[in-house]
């Protein structure tokens, strides 16, 4: 058995099963990441809400016998509602606001037994691919803590990759489960619109941009807990069709010989990296080497028309998420109470009709129809996660005289992710590369809507052939 100093880098399916066979308890091993926690966080700066004495109360008490008791967890300070508990989503807006209640996808978590220790740093809103919020300051990236996490959900990715916790809640609208995971070297799937429910507040945000899950180190972690939480609730307004079987069953089951796309060039224009370009190359020789047949192919769509309007999308998001916020806190918003990007950014939104955010949810379903036809041929699409190695911290910054290239740095960096949010298919990140500054650079496989499964298993294939688990960061060990 593993020592007990080193549970950390146990992932949740290895920890929980100690706790079944009693070899460890589930406060042995709350008490384990609070430490780490306490040890590691000061300089990440991932967790920004601590619920350690909770964590204790409930590792001490009668779990649920789900599939994860006692496997300490964190959640994501952005949509997920734990009752009794502030919430911010990075903003000041949001100031001395309490939930009231459980979100639907917080109970799932509650249910299969994980014990969550407190909240993780996000952008304002989740606007922007990195978690450097002025409410919190910036999360750091365990490889490089002067490098960017990604984002929004960087926090919970730099909590993963320094062994903090195993697993960790992340929520996606533009590639913020896939873009931190791939600067983390993580895995991470953004799974099928409509997989896990926004219930109780929401039936969709954004038309359906918005979708839920996790970040791992393990592909079988992100498959069973994805296992425990899918599902929609009554009047959910999308549903995709069940699993055949359960998805932990897939990581390691045989995907057959698939017929996997490459695409290597930007899907805006922007330049990419030759590492990020590198990686795509070499995990599509690995894909033929496991008897894959690969071709190098993208969809005939207009890039730039999809840039507009997924932007178009994002702002009217953006002025209805405002409006929602303002509507629950009784309060009005005003320029004091937001980061100068996110202003920026309501005052745009205002300008944005009904008319206008309709026609972009028309245009963006005529995408999902073009690209759907796509993989009638393929069963894959393999691009860069994101356009470059991860940043320097505060490559983002908005100011009167850095506007300009932050927004164009912002548009380049996450150019490959926006598409599955607009077309609701699964897309998953591998961590398949690190550079020769010893970054992780991960690469992005999407799938046909509804198909998880054949992810999960080109996923363990890819784990197995070249596994990643072993590989931590300086910081961690």
């Amino acid at each position: 058995m593993t020592g007990f100093g080193d549970l950390w880098k146990l992932d949740a399916t290895d920890q929980a099963a100690l706790v079944r066979r009693g070899e460890v308890s589930a406060a042995e091993l709350v008490d384990a990441a609070i430490a780490r926690i306490e040890r590691l966080n000061p300089a990440l700066n991932a967790v920004v809400h601590p619920m350690f004495d909770r964590a204790r109360q409930a590792a001490a008490g009668d779990l649920p016998d789900g599939p994860f008791r006692g496997v300490p967890f964190l959640l994501k300070d952005l949509a997920a509602e734990f009752a009794d508990e502030p919430m911010t989503e990075g903003s000041r807006f949001l100031a001395g606001y309490v939930s009231g209640g459980d979100s639907e996808l917080v109970a799932r978590y509650r249910a299969a037994g994980l014990v969550t220790l407190g909240k993780t740093n996000t952008s304002e809103f989740g606007l922007l691919p990195t978690a450097e919020p002025e409410l919190f300051g910036p999360a750091r990236n365990p490889w490089d803590t002067g490098r960017m996490t990604g984002g929004s959900s960087g926090g919970s990715a730099a909590a993963v990759a320094a062994g903090l916790v195993p697993v960790v809640h992340a929520n996606d609208g533009g590639g913020s489960i896939r873009i931190p995971a791939s600067c983390c070297g993580l895995f991470g799937l953004k799974p099928t619109r409509g997989r896990n429910s926004l219930a109780p507040h929401y039936g969709d945000i954004g038309n359906g941009i918005v979708h839920e899950h996790v970040v791992s180190r393990s592909v079988r972690d992100s498959a069973a807990i994805l296992d425990a939480t899918a599902g929609a609730t009554p009047g959910d307004p999308y549903a995709p069709a069940p699993p055949a079987r359960p998805f932990a069953k897939e990581v390691g089951a045989d995907p057959g010989v698939l017929r996997i796309a490459v695409m290597t060039g930007s899907m805006n224009g922007c330049d990419v990296h030759p590492d990020c370009v590198a990686a795509v190359e070499n995990a599509a020789r690995l894909c033929e080497s496991l008897g894959h047949r690969v071709d190098y192919a993208e969809p005939d769509v207009d890039w730039e028309a999809i840039a507009g309007l997924f932007s178009d999308l994002w702002t009217g998001m953006f002025g209805w998420t405002i409006a929602d916020w303002s509507r629950r806190l009784g309060r009005k918003p005003a320029p004091d109470c937001f980061e100068p990007w996110t202003w920026r950014m309501y005052e745009i939104s205002q300008q944005v009709g009904a008319a206008d955010y309709l026609r972009a949810v028309q245009d963006a379903q005529g995408v999902a129809r073009i690209v759907g036809r796509f993989f009638e041929d393929r069963d894959i699409l393999l691009t860069p996660t994101v356009a470059a190695p991860p940043l320097p911290v505060g490559s983002f910054v908005w100011t009167e005289e850095t506007r300009r290239p932050a927004r164009r740095a912002v548009a380049q960096f996450s150019s490959h992710t926006p598409l599955f949010n607009l077309t609701g298919q699964p897309a998953m990140t591998v961590p398949l590369a690190w550079n020769d500054a010893g970054l992780p650079v991960g690469v992005q496989f999407a799938g046909r809507y509804g198909g998880e499964a054949t992810l999960f298993r080109l996923a363990g294939q890819l784990e197995a052939a070249q596994p990643w688990q072993d590989r931590w960061p300086a910081i961690a060990v």
